[in-house]
């Protein structure tokens, strides 16, 4: 912007939560005050149990329910691509005790499906986002290759000859390789599974040789070296693999993946629930021993809310539609 002023300069990282923290709160009281929540809330999960996505919510239902004093109960909704889950949460009373975990499946899903029972904008309040973490590149000791670059020359002398598994067609891990092979004009294999904790399970036995996992899911096995790391997604490296570079700096500007992790309810759910929401989630991330949790799966805390939120989401929408596009995935 070219404002014939100077603006005032944007508070800090710890002064923006804290101001974030004390006007949710303010805005939770009115829910306090009507008795919300006064009963245990279920967050449905479109994902296996097992799976990173999982371990990082039950990582925060566990401490939120400490925050609300309700317990917050994960229903694990598998299946569909994560439209039966999703579908379950529309259908679901506005009321603030049914909520989705919500994530970046939810902004690709759109460009995957013709038509969905649901709409993915206007059938959900987005609550806020609580975390995020980067998709790792991680091989099979046997594939002889220990950096990104040495990865690439492999697989350009090897066109058609190294398999990569996922998570699922469309899934960020999925397309997160598909992006990566447009990136570097390499021609690998994809071998999709029902879940991602099989695809890892393949990878970690070396009946296929690589993938791009959320970081979380892999973690535990780079650090015991029965996988061998060779980039992460994320902008910075992440503290957890400090030696593990980006991709970007192995050579690719611009790569950036963030596998971001939310909560979303039914559309019409009131705004003093969903307020008190955003209050208790926020009061979470902010405390230390969440946090502590978080840092040892590589997830960075993010209390993104309401406006913020959705407009992060559309960009999202935006962005994976065009991934999708350009590597010919065909909508079912």
């Amino acid at each position: 912007m070219t404002a014939p002023q100077e603006r005032p300069r944007s508070p800090s990282p710890a002064i923006a939560l804290s101001l974030f923290l004390a006007g949710a709160l303010v805005h939770a009281n009115a829910a306090t005050a009507a008795g919300y929540p006064a009963k245990p809330i279920r967050i449905i999960m479109p994902n296996s149990a097992g799976a990173a996505t999982d371990t990082v919510a039950r990582i925060l239902a566990a401490k939120l329910t400490d925050v609300t004093g309700q317990q917050i109960i994960i229903d694990n909704r598998p299946g569909g691509g994560g439209v039966i889950g999703m579908e379950a949460v529309k259908n679901a009373a506005p009321d603030g005790y049914t909520l989705a975990q919500c994530g970046i499946s939810q902004a690709i899903r759109p460009a995957l499906y013709r038509k969905l029972p649901f709409d993915t904008v206007r059938d959900f309040t987005r609550v806020s986002l609580y975390g995020a973490v980067p998709n790792v590149l991680v091989v099979h000791p046997s594939l002889p290759a220990r950096t990104l670059k040495e990865f690439v020359a492999y697989a350009k002398a090897n066109p058609g000859k190294i398999n990569y598994a996922s998570s699922g067609v469309g899934f960020s891990t999925h397309l997160t390789m598909e992006l990566f092979k447009t990136t570097a004009g390499i021609d690998l294999v994809h071998v999709p599974y029902k879940a991602g904790a099989q695809g890892n399970t393949e990878v970690l036995a070396g009946q296929v040789k690589t993938e791009f996992a959320n970081l979380p899911s892999q973690l535990q096995n780079v650090k015991a070296g029965r996988l061998v790391a060779l980039a992460v997604t994320s902008a910075k490296r992440n503290p957890e693999l400090p030696a593990v570079p980006t991709v970007i700096e192995s050579g690719y500007p611009g790569f950036e993946v963030t596998v971001w992790y939310g909560l979303c309810a039914p559309a019409k759910t009131p705004r003093d629930v969903t307020a008190s929401l955003e209050a208790a989630v926020a009061k979470t991330l902010a405390a230390p021993d969440l946090q502590q949790k978080f840092a040892a799966q590589g997830v960075e805390p993010r209390p993104v809310a309401g406006a913020e939120f959705d407009r992060f989401f559309a960009a999202e929408v935006a962005r994976w539609a065009k991934v999708v596009k350009d590597a010919g995935i065909k909508p079912e």
